[in-house]
């Protein structure tokens, strides 16, 4: 794809009701520009998909979509077999719905846990808990490397586009002494916002987190939850999330070893 085809992805994505973010396809680009392929049939876009390569061994799929009245004729197995090639030598992942695991299973995928999608409501205060902070002036390395702890490659370029969306808020949560103790974003999307990443210490800062990302907004709220983190879910559910959507998260080789203690939401089904 080039740059503009991939707002054609985010729109053929917001119409199968997966709620992109209003300004993702920028950040969505940049994590790797041969990363976004589109099937065209006479000229026409027919079918899109993500294949994004992370460093040097690992790689994340999403986007697979064909237009509803073409499908059943061969053209989505056609890209899917292009963006496997793309990746071809790294760890694969992805988040698929949870009826199409049998199909990613044929093309080498393994279960490795559910991610659920939550939904509620923001919260009614206005101003920011105890030691959360805008995390604009902090420098970048500091969320990078937060990042990086919770994630299986480095995303450099693209975690600088992420974090720096239009109208995005970006907090950070800061002890005593200013170190890092967590971070997260909230971003306006086709309906309401969404918070990803949130990434904390422990749960009660991952709470202040989420009651300073949420304050003041109006609108539903959507929050993606790794199961494997109990923690994670006793958040959505304090705050009266209700869960609505369900993703398998799958890997071609060995589902990396990941601290999910700390991790309380999913950057993005789409990229990981």
């Amino acid at each position: 794809m080039r740059r503009e085809e991939v707002d054609l992805a985010i729109e053929w994505a917001a119409r199968e009701g997966w709620n992109p973010g209003l300004h993702d396809a920028e950040a969505f680009y940049a994590a790797d520009p041969s990363g976004f392929l589109v099937g065209l049939l006479d000229g026409e876009p027919v079918a899109t998909l993500s294949a994004v390569r992370y460093g040097t061994d690992f790689g994340f799929m999403g986007f697979y979509i064909v237009a509803p009245e073409l499908r059943g004729r061969g053209y989505g197995i056609q890209i899917w077999k292009a963006g496997l090639a793309h990746l071809a030598g790294r760890n694969v992942g992805l988040d698929g719905v949870l009826a199409q695991q049998e199909n990613y299973h044929k093309s080498g995928f393994k279960l490795a846990y559910r991610n659920i999608r939550f939904e509620g409501k923001a919260g009614a205060k206005k101003q920011f808990e105890p030691g959360i902070v805008d995390a604009a002036p902090l420098p970048f390395g500091l969320l990078e490397a937060c990042d990086r702890r919770c994630f299986p490659a480095s995303r450099t370029a693209f975690l600088n586009c992420w974090i720096g969306q239009p109208d995005a808020r970006v907090l950070a949560a800061l002890d005593d002494e200013r170190q890092l103790q967590g971070y997260g974003m909230i971003r306006p999307c086709r309906s309401g916002y969404k918070i990803g990443p949130l990434l904390a210490e422990d749960p009660e800062i991952a709470s202040a987190l989420f009651d300073s990302l949420t304050s003041g907004l109006e609108g539903p709220i959507f929050l993606d939850v790794p199961e494997v983190n109990p923690a994670a879910v006793a958040l959505a559910q304090k705050n009266g999330m209700t869960a609505v959507f369900e993703t398998a998260r799958m890997y071609t080789g060995e589902a990396p070893r990941l601290p999910f203690d700390k991790i309380f939401g999913v950057t993005s089904f789409e990229l990981g």
